[in-house]
């Protein structure tokens, strides 16, 4: 994002604001699709890093545009307005996607360890000890005293469990940005009528905070 901004930006001008804020969401939603494929036995390179590369483009194409869209639709009497709505309305929502995206990952979690607990055939007594722990997610300390192949089993139950609720975020996250694109699509203007609107006020492009 750092290194595109710039050029991300100007592509509003050439292209008005429908068409990047259509493309760069449905790139962010493959990159975010990429990181629901990585299992426990991914390297970072193969697994992780193509997804990072993916989603930073796709969110580079959207963000500089998106900005520069809320800035030129209103008159420069409203700039500061407009600028301070857009970061509320950033940071507000980023909020509200940790609160929820904790809730989808907590949910996740328990259902799929509930699973791989029973498949383990753990001693109750263990099992009771992990459940109590749930909350913890992937940091869950498994009590001393057993045997070695049933506290790897144990392990292994709880970090699949971890990437199964990770990958249920990121399916959502795949999907919230496709919807964007779509809601894109059918609410903003194209080229022609966007600059048609706005030919009378200036062009602001500033870059957006990262």
């Amino acid at each position: 994002m750092f290194a595109l901004s710039r050029w991300a930006g100007s592509l509003v001008d050439r292209f008005g604001p429908k068409l990047p804020l259509v493309v760069g969401p449905v790139i962010a939603g493959v990159g975010f699709a990429l990181f629901a494929l990585p299992s426990m036995e991914g390297s970072y390179w193969t697994a992780f890093f193509p997804a990072i590369c993916v989603l930073g483009l796709g969110m580079s194409v959207t963000v500089a545009p998106l900005t520069t869209t809320v800035m030129n639709a209103v008159g420069e009497a409203l700039a500061g307005t407009a600028s301070g709505i857009n970061n509320a309305v950033s940071r507000a929502a980023a909020l509200l996607a940790i609160a929820l995206f904790g809730v989808v990952l907590t949910l996740a979690f328990n259902v799929r360890l509930s699973v791989e607990l029973r498949n383990v055939h753990a001693p109750e007594s263990l099992v009771a000890a992990v459940m109590a722990q749930r909350d913890k997610l992937a940091g869950i300390a498994i009590p001393d005293g057993y045997p070695a192949d049933v506290v790897a089993a144990v392990k292994r139950a709880i970090g699949v469990s971890f990437v199964a609720g990770f990958r249920w975020v990121m399916l959502v996250s795949a999907l919230l940005a496709l919807l964007s694109a779509v809601s894109a699509g059918m609410l903003l203007q194209g080229k022609l009528r966007w600059s048609a609107a706005t030919k009378s006020q200036p062009r602001r492009r500033p870059e957006p905070a990262v």
